[in-house]
């Protein structure tokens, strides 16, 4: 692959997909919901210090080994084929997952959008799905067809992002006629979870409901391994993708807590927000007038599309480069590159599997909370995050053995290395739970459109490549693959990274 994309694309890619103009808007409803304004304010800060510390211990690993498809290949590179396998399929299923839930939420917005603006527009749920389709296809021809530009694209949702955040503030705090106090924002708690009969003070809440309220950040800022998928692009990826990684977290964690404060500083109509279902667009059309609503809507909206569309870059450069090393069924039609270097086929196929993914969304949760949706955020966020934990803890395992990049965390990758290994092993039993009690099996209310089939996504997929490892795969994956041999016996790691194109 060419290397024409500078630093700052590389830092851009990452903080387009995590996007504040679309995971805070998007999964706003599920914090609201699981312990109110308090897993907001202070939610948000304290998942955020530890998604930093998830983000340098991989910003490590990429300065070392700066190739596309970095999560898995890291994995192979210190452990064995087995642990890449996983790492790969694991990271595969992230992406695709987080593509089509921040499209679907870009939908969820246009259809918002389409609206208030047209009287004839009705909004519903099958319309939302039909746009969902519509910006999926766009933007896989914007990657296919938008080779020239989509670095220039990646520049501009950067600047859109901060530029749209800081108006969505300033009409928050400027054009309400009041807002809630301090004492609602930092220290008001609301269970309209269903578990527990809304209590906020027991055991409950503070250990199942609170947590699962967690998903909203922890949602948000995902997806930053980005910089490494596109780092055999990146023009001196050793540093610049590195410090994209961290910093894009950092950004994205203080821009986005502003952000939040002004959803709750103007969530006066806490009546209205409730009987949304904690859905962030009720905070804006009970504040704002309608002009200024359609502003903030139209302003996520657009920085929604940008986000989905740096996510199908990632997403098609982690398929390409897994299958380039054959571990994909069809793995010679993904692993193409046309004339421009763009791995085409790998761009269709994977937005055609976060459709698939995305099909129980065409059914409504008898809750009215968008169970679907919040599945496959949830599919998203353990995917991802368990396809970091492996080259963590192969980071970890390595100890002295392990060769750093020009970015090391010297001796405090062990205690950082530990944290993120413990906070993710939280997370991952946390988001596969029930998220409404009509979603539990054996509950008189059960219904199978209210379940969290993160559990049945993940664990499929995880069940269908370890069958097919134990099969096949150990007889003939072997990891990475070697494509252009780089000369001289001691060229540094950041050098060494396998390319298939000019350096």
């Amino acid at each position: 692959m060419r290397r024409t994309w500078s630093g700052f694309s590389n830092f851009a890619i990452s903080f387009s997909i995590i996007s504040i103009l679309a995971g805070c808007f998007t999964t706003f409803g599920q914090a609201w919901n699981n312990g109110g304004p308090v897993a907001i304010s202070w939610g948000w800060p304290l998942i955020s210090l530890f998604i930093l510390i998830i983000g340098f211990c991989l910003a490590e690993l990429v300065s070392a080994y700066p190739t596309a498809g970095g999560i898995y290949w890291w994995a192979a590179k210190m452990g064995r084929p087995v642990h890449g396998w996983f790492t790969g399929w694991l990271n595969l299923i992230g992406l695709v997952a987080v593509t089509a839930s921040v499209d679907y939420g870009c939908a969820t917005f246009l259809n918002l959008t389409l609206s208030a603006l047209f009287d004839g527009w009705e909004g519903t749920l099958r319309q939302a799905f039909v746009l969902f389709v519509i910006i999926l296809a766009l933007h896989g021809l914007i990657n296919i067809f938008g080779h020239r530009i989509i670095d220039v694209l990646q520049n501009v949702s950067v600047w859109w992002h901060v530029a749209g955040a800081a108006a969505v503030v300033a009409i928050l705090l400027l054009v309400p006629d009041r807002h809630q106090s301090f004492q609602f924002v930092f220290t008001e708690r609301f269970n309209n979870s269903g578990f527990g009969d809304g209590d906020t003070g027991g055991l409950t809440f503070w250990f199942y409901v609170l947590p699962l309220g967690f998903l909203l950040t922890q949602y948000t800022i995902t997806g930053f391994d980005a910089c490494a998928h596109v780092s055999e692009e990146t023009r001196g990826a050793s540093q610049a993708a590195a410090k994209g990684l961290w910093r894009s977290i950092f950004y994205s964690a203080v821009g986005g807590w502003i952000l939040l404060l002004a959803f709750l500083f103007a969530a006066t109509d806490v009546d209205a927000v409730n009987a949304a279902g904690g859905f962030s667009g009720a905070i804006f059309e009970s504040a704002l007038t309608p002009f200024f609503f359609k502003t903030v809507i139209i302003i996520s909206t657009i920085g929604q599309f940008f986000c989905g569309m740096s996510c199908v870059t990632s997403m098609s450069r982690m398929t390409y480069a897994f299958s380039r090393d054959r571990a994909v069924p069809g793995w010679r039609l993904w692993s193409k590159v046309d004339r421009n270097g763009t791995p085409a086929n790998a761009i269709i196929g994977a937005t055609l599997a976060g459709l698939v993914l995305t099909l129980p969304a065409l059914y409504e949760s008898p809750s009215g909370i968008p169970v679907a949706f919040y599945a496959v955020v949830s599919v998203a966020v353990i995917g991802l995050y368990l396809s970091f934990v492996i080259p963590i803890a192969l980071r970890l395992r390595l100890g002295d053995r392990f060769e750093p990049g020009p970015w090391t965390l010297g001796r405090k990758y062990k205690l950082l290395g530990w944290i993120a290994v413990v906070e993710i092993a939280v997370i991952a039993v946390y988001f596969v739970l029930p998220i409404v009690p009509a979603g539990v099996p054996g509950n008189p209310e059960f219904s199978w459109s209210a379940v969290n089939y993160a559990p049945l996504a993940v664990g499929g997929v995880l069940l269908g490549v370890g069958i097919w490892w134990y099969a096949s795969a150990r007889k003939w994956f072997t990891g990475p693959r070697r494509t252009v041999d780089v000369p001289g016996p001691t060229a540094p790691a950041a050098d060494a990274a396998r390319v298939d194109g000019p350096a």
